[in-house]
C-alpha cells in the first residue's frame, strides 16, 4: 500500500526502496573517471608506470599510485596478467564449446553444473567456463594446437564427464583484439 503525505508529498514506499538501494550501492566501490581512465590504461599494459600514466593523464604520480592500491584492496582490480601469442606457445586454434548437460545420470544421481564446470575447468587447454542461461548450459573457451587436438579434446576428456550431453563446437576464425 502506497502511502503519500499530502503536507509535504513524500512517497514512503518510494523513499524506502531508495534507503535500500543506497545501502546496496554504498557497498559498491565508487569509481570516478579518473578510476577508469586508470583502468583503460592498466588494460592495455598492466606493466605501465605511474611515471608514464601520470604523463599521459595528467594526474600526480602519487594519486594514481593510491587510486591502483585503492582498486586492489575494494577487488576492483584482481590481478595483473599476460596476454600470450597463442601461435607462439602451440595453442594458435581456438575454439568455443558449447555444452547441455543432463541433470541425472542412470542411476537418477543428480549432476551438479558447478561442479561439471570445475571439472572442465581443471583441463589445461581451457581458457575459460562459463555456466550461462538459456538452452545452454555452459560455454568452454579452449586453445589448443589444431584440429587433431581439438577432436581428442571433445571426444576423450570432455565427452567422457558425467553429465555432458551434447556439445557443439564452434572454430574461432579470427579475433578483434581491442587492446593491440
Amino acid at each position: 500500500m502506497k502511502k503519500i503525505c499530502n503536507k509535504n508529498r513524500v512517497n514512503y514506499q518510494d523513499s524506502q526502496i531508495n534507503v535500500l538501494k543506497m545501502e546496496l550501492f554504498s557497498t559498491m566501490p565508487s569509481l570516478d573517471q579518473k578510476d577508469l581512465d586508470i583502468l583503460s590504461l592498466l588494460k592495455k599494459d598492466a606493466r605501465m608506470t605511474t611515471g608514464k600514466m601520470s604523463k599521459i593523464l595528467n594526474i600526480p604520480q602519487t594519486t594514481i599510485h593510491n587510486r591502483i592500491k585503492r582498486m586492489r584492496d575494494d577487488g576492483v582490480i584482481r590481478r595483473f596478467t599476460i596476454v600470450a601469442d597463442r601461435k607462439k606457445i602451440g595453442r594458435g586454434l581456438v575454439a568455443y564449446i558449447l555444452c547441455t548437460i543432463s541433470y541425472r545420470t542412470g542411476s537418477s544421481h543428480r549432476i551438479d553444473q558447478y561442479e561439471v564446470a570445475r571439472q572442465i575447468d581443471a583441463f589445461p587447454e581451457v581458457e575459460r567456463v562459463s555456466i550461462v542461461t538459456g538452452e545452454i548450459d555452459l560455454i568452454v573457451r579452449i586453445a589448443l594446437p589444431d584440429v587433431d587436438a581439438l577432436n581428442e579434446f571433445v571426444i576423450s576428456k570432455l565427452r567422457n564427464i558425467d553429465g555432458i550431453e551434447r556439445t557443439v563446437t564452434s572454430v574461432v576464425l579470427s579475433e578483434i583484439d581491442d587492446n593491440a
